[in-house]
């Protein structure tokens, strides 16, 4: 299993070589947009010229054998909400989306999953006997929230099974960039029932370091996934960000990335 650099044109973007749908986490090279937008942008609440936004989501489309309005995006805002996705619920980039999510679940074909990120850790999980598929943001407050438990039980309502779940952890801040106060690693403890042997690091100054994509993982273990059914990206988009959007990096002045994943 390993995470696998793609490009077409311009675009440059990763996969997983452990999940059969089409999927990518894309990165900042390959759009139309420019300033601090430059250049893959699908972040369409943060300033830029909404034009441009539709050409990169048309690009992005054209990788997803589907077209700019053809993906299924959500109101992010740290919680655990995960929705199980329809038809309906496409959006036509531009307008509102009118509900709240940071996770999306579905088994209908052909209906493009999109979560978006600029620190947070993105991860993409399939059942691919089952024919079931999710997309999940895992900021901190999502993860020891644990979204990824509703998101696999909800899978599981639509007859995923554990065992049989690949789950692909995209790009996010890693542990030598996520400096955090006590609060987190608190967290990150309760959230594990104590599980945390080389997740989180004190620092000298009263500061910790937490692995948030490591934790994600060992999570999805409790959960029943098997260790060789998941991928971890080891990029981070602090360290990496004339590849990837930083948050931090940048103080919110960005774009953003995506994660998507759709059924044959």
């Amino acid at each position: 299993m390993a995470f696998i650099e793609n490009r077409v044109g311009d675009c440059v973007f990763m996969t997983s070589s452990l999940l059969s749908s089409r999927h990518m986490f894309t990165t900042r090279l390959g759009g139309v947009s420019e300033g601090v937008y430059e250049s893959w942008n699908l972040g369409e609440n943060r300033g830029d010229d909404l034009a441009c936004v539709r050409e990169n989501f048309r690009r992005a489309g054209a990788l997803m054998g589907t077209d700019a309005d053809g993906f299924v995006i959500t109101k992010q805002v740290h919680g655990t909400e995960v929705r199980i996705a329809s038809d309906a619920d496409r959006h036509t980039v531009g307008e509102a989306v009118p509900y709240a999510a940071d996770g999306l679940v579905t088994a209908r074909s052909g209906l493009a999953l999109m979560v978006f990120i600029a620190d947070c850790v993105p991860v993409l999980l399939e059942d691919a006997q089952a024919g079931v598929i999710a997309a999940v943001h895992c900021g901190w407050r999502s993860s020891v929230g644990d979204i990824l438990g509703v998101a696999v039980r909800k899978m599981c309502a639509l007859g995923a099974e554990p065992s049989r779940i690949c789950a692909a952890i995209g790009e996010s801040i890693g542990a030598c960039c996520f400096e955090t106060d006590a609060d987190v690693p608190e967290a990150v403890e309760n959230y594990l029932s104590g599980d945390t042997a080389g997740l989180i690091f004190p620092q000298p100054d009263g500061k910790f370091k937490v692995d948030l994509r490591g934790a994600n993982r060992r999570r999805l273990l409790s959960l029943g996934l098997r260790p060789e059914n998941i991928d971890v990206s080891d990029e981070c988009t602090m360290c990496s960000r004339q590849k990837y959007w930083s948050h931090r990096a940048t103080n919110g002045v960005r774009g953003t990335q995506a994660a998507t994943i759709i059924l044959p």
